[in-house]
């Protein structure tokens, strides 16, 4: 048998191969295995990215959907805007901004009664009783219908407003237009026709009447006005103005003032003065007045109003005097002197009902010479009062209704005819409003 004889060296040398070729496998195997492995990883990783992608996109587009939902939701409930009208302009830049009513006033004369196309307030002229009384008489008029435009305009770096009303109660007969209204305002400066800084409308009692009752002024004169403010609460408005009384010669204008203070936000005074000079050819004198009003919310809704004059030798400011001065036989002026008071209470009882009742009182002093001096001692009053009581109703913003009772005497310093000296007033009085 032919045995081939494995030598030492031999069986080393392929025992070495063996572990070579081995060792070549294992390096083989761990170069595959650790090639194979980054590119599985890689994967992974590139898949796990995809999915993050995915999920980036989808919340994307949940935030679209809520945001278009939301979008959505809120122009339901948001209501349409409402269109809102440019203000007027005139040519010269200034806004306009336009108001007014239509007001229908009725009367019913008991008994007294003045003028007879008059529905207003005539306490100081109603005849005496027995004398050409106008009682049981129907008056009714549209002379307070108003027409109003406010204007404003910049100059450099101020704003230069006004106004301009008017009605139609100029005249006798109740029918031609007048100015009530007609001023303009520049900083504290105001020039124009107003309400007068001294007899002033804000502490009367409320009233149908469109003339208001004995206490009240509704005076409105020609002036140039400046207001001083010391604080938020305090103010003062002095004034030049031009009263217009026909029975002098007028030479100066009066001097009026007023101090305002709001002591609390439901309490508000105001103290007025007033000097003028009356003169004629012959003879001039010192007309003076003070005046003193409150207004306090006692509750809310509740309002207590109430104005205090007194004067001498004037009939310009305050309502239904006597003359303020008269001439005595050697042409020397003699003056009328006065205290009148007015005081109110006015309730809301809601948003659309609201009353009041109130009550004014004036009374002359009795100087002899004066009295002589008079061409007709019936016309001229000793004491005059109104008590009176209202409700005004407005079931909607533009329109109100009122009605209204009062009642009021006069005694004058002579007699009629007859013997009397005491006239009364004795009526109901009605009011329809339209304002736009």
């Amino acid at each position: 048998m032919n045995t081939t004889q494995l030598t030492q060296p031999t069986v080393k040398r392929n025992l070495m191969m063996s572990m070579i070729a081995l060792s070549m496998g294992g390096m083989s195997l761990s170069t595959q295995a650790q090639t194979e492995l980054p590119s599985k990883q890689s994967q992974e990783v590139e898949q796990l990215r995809q999915e993050v992608q995915a999920l980036r996109e989808l919340i994307e587009q949940q935030k679209v959907q809520t945001a278009q939902t939301a979008t959505a939701i809120a122009a339901v409930q948001r209501p349409a805007p409402v269109a809102i009208a440019p203000v007027a302009k005139t040519a010269k830049g200034a806004e306009l901004n336009f108001y007014g009513n239509v007001r229908l006033d009725a009367s019913y004369q008991s008994e007294g009664g003045g003028n007879v196309n008059m529905p207003y307030n005539q306490i100081n002229s109603v005849p005496l009783k027995g004398n050409a009384e106008n009682s049981d008489r129907l008056k009714s008029t549209l002379a307070a219908t108003r027409l109003g435009v406010d204007f404003k305009s910049q100059v450099a770096d101020q704003e230069v407003k006004g106004k301009i009303e008017v009605d139609f109660l100029g005249g006798a007969s109740l029918d031609n237009l007048r100015i009530r209204h007609a001023y303009l305002t520049y900083a504290d400066w105001l020039i124009g026709q107003t309400w007068s800084n001294f007899a002033v409308p804000d502490y009367m009692p409320e009233t149908i009447d469109a003339l208001a009752y004995v206490g009240g002024a509704v005076k409105r004169t020609a002036q140039v006005r400046h207001t001083t403010k010391f604080t938020p609460q305090t103010n003062l408005v002095m004034a030049l103005e031009d009263p217009k009384d026909a029975s002098i010669t007028q030479r100066l204008p009066a001097l009026t003032a007023r101090l305002n203070h709001q002591f609390a936000n439901n309490f508000n005074v105001s103290a007025r003065a007033m000097g003028h000079e009356k003169r004629t050819n012959t003879d001039e004198e010192m007309a003076w007045g003070v005046g003193l009003g409150a207004k306090y919310e006692v509750v809310p809704g509740t309002t207590l109003k109430a104005d205090y004059y007194h004067v001498k030798g004037d009939s310009s400011f305050v309502s239904f005097t006597n003359s303020g001065v008269v001439t005595q036989a050697d042409g020397s002026l003699v003056q009328s002197e006065f205290d009148s008071i007015t005081v109110g209470l006015t309730q809301q009882f809601n948003e659309k009902l609201r009353g009041t009742v109130g009550y004014g009182y004036m009374t002359f002093d009795e100087d002899p010479n004066y009295i002589n001096a008079l061409a007709d001692k019936t016309k001229a009053n000793k004491d005059l009062w109104q008590a009176w009581a209202n409700v005004f109703y407005s079931p909607s913003k533009p329109l109100s209704f009122g009605l209204e009772y009062v009642y009021g005497e006069r005694e004058a310093f002579g007699a009629a005819p007859n013997g009397s000296k005491t006239g009364e007033d004795n009526r109901v009085n009605a009011v329809a409003i339209y304002n736009f």
